[in-house]
């Protein structure tokens, strides 16, 4: 931490430099599936895992987590806001892996206008100066709120933007829904993940280079018919592993039975190998990784 503090203090053209000498890579190498760990998570406040609030909050803590899960050889790369991929440049920790970076980040966890998810992180323009490899957008819709309305209308001109660049973009939709005391939910039932993966599928001028960031359903027996929708090329979320003894298992489960159908080209998963209940960072990405 001491040497990232003295390098951004007096040379934060130090970023910039890393960035130009990164060695990159082609999307896919010898499999056409990937493996990208998640770590945007903080910069949207959301820093819990299971039943620990604060988990994600130690930045040298989630910096080593990522370090390690980054050397294994299954990894294709992470997933990041700017500050985060910022420090995995300066530690030399994106050569030769997929570096993803994600560009809406305003709607905060828990805030009143969550849903009206402004484009705070990294721009396509920065994407494409930086030479990273893909976008990552979230897009959550709940038909009450008029947030919604202008995230869809940002997602589909950053959907046109990445086009231009030739730049993948993954969208990850939701339908979502608010309960009584206020609180976001993400409704995961079939027909909800149906209807949000066909409204992302047709933002734009043109879905040459979107992908779906994809969760699975409630009933996972539901995918095949969810994956129905779209041609797009798909990947799986993560999410919270939550805080039981068997739920590390019970989501390699759910991904393996998903990750058989043609649309589902890999996992991006943050939470659930990052922080895994054994703590054991390496053997569930290993386990991941087998999965593909």
């Amino acid at each position: 931490m001491d040497r990232l503090v003295r390098i951004r203090a007096h040379h934060p053209e130090a970023v910039a430099e890393a960035a130009a000498r990164r060695r990159t890579r082609p999307l896919f190498r010898e499999r056409d599936r990937l493996l990208i760990v998640a770590a945007d998570h903080p910069a949207r406040g959301a820093l819990s895992v299971g039943d620990r609030p604060y988990a994600m909050a130690n930045r040298a803590d989630l910096l080593g987590r990522l370090c390690l899960a980054l050397s294994r050889p299954g990894v294709d790369g992470v997933l990041a806001s700017a500050d985060i991929l910022d420090d995995l440049l300066l530690l030399g920790a994106l050569d030769d892996r997929l570096a993803v970076g994600s560009l809406n980040r305003g709607g905060l966890a828990g805030a009143a206008f969550e849903l009206d998810d402004r484009f705070t992180g990294h721009r396509p323009q920065d994407l494409a100066r930086l030479g990273f490899d893909a976008g990552k957008l979230l897009l959550r819709i709940d038909p009450e709120d008029p947030g919604s309305l202008a995230t869809l209308h940002s997602a589909a001109r950053a959907v046109d933007e990445m086009a231009g660049l030739r730049l993948p973009l993954f969208v990850e939709p939701f339908h979502c829904r608010r309960d009584a005391a206020g609180r976001l939910h993400n409704d995961l039932s079939a027909e909800a993940v149906i209807t949000s993966l066909a409204v992302a599928s047709g933002l734009g001028g043109t879905s040459a280079y979107t992908w779906l960031k994809v969760p699975v359903t409630e009933h996972p027996d539901d995918m095949a018919r969810v994956m129905e929708t779209t041609t797009l090329p798909a990947v799986l979320l993560g999410g919270d592993p939550g805080a039981g003894p068997d739920a590390q298992d019970l989501a390699y489960e759910k991904w393996r039975g998903a990750l058989r159908l043609p649309t589902v080209r890999g996992l991006v998963v943050g939470r659930s190998l990052l922080y895994p209940p054994d703590g054991d960072v390496a053997g569930a990405v290993d386990t991941a990784a087998g999965l593909l």
